[in-house]
């Protein structure tokens, strides 16, 4: 089986092994929010993914 790419490109993995990606909801609508707010969408959070979907698109 392949890895899935597009997957791969949006997960990020640090070197503790914690998988990091952008959280949902920062790609529109941002106008009305405030600076502060909009600094904080642009930062990543931290997924947790299960088991089986890990295996099923990285494996």
């Amino acid at each position: 089986m392949r890895v899935n790419k597009t997957f791969t490109d949006r997960i990020r993995i640090t070197k503790n092994g914690k998988q990091m990606s952008r959280a949902k909801g920062q790609d529109h609508f941002n106008a009305k929010e405030s600076g502060r707010s909009q600094f904080r969408k642009g930062r990543s959070v931290r997924t947790a993914f299960k088991k089986k979907t890990i295996s099923r698109y990285l494996a």
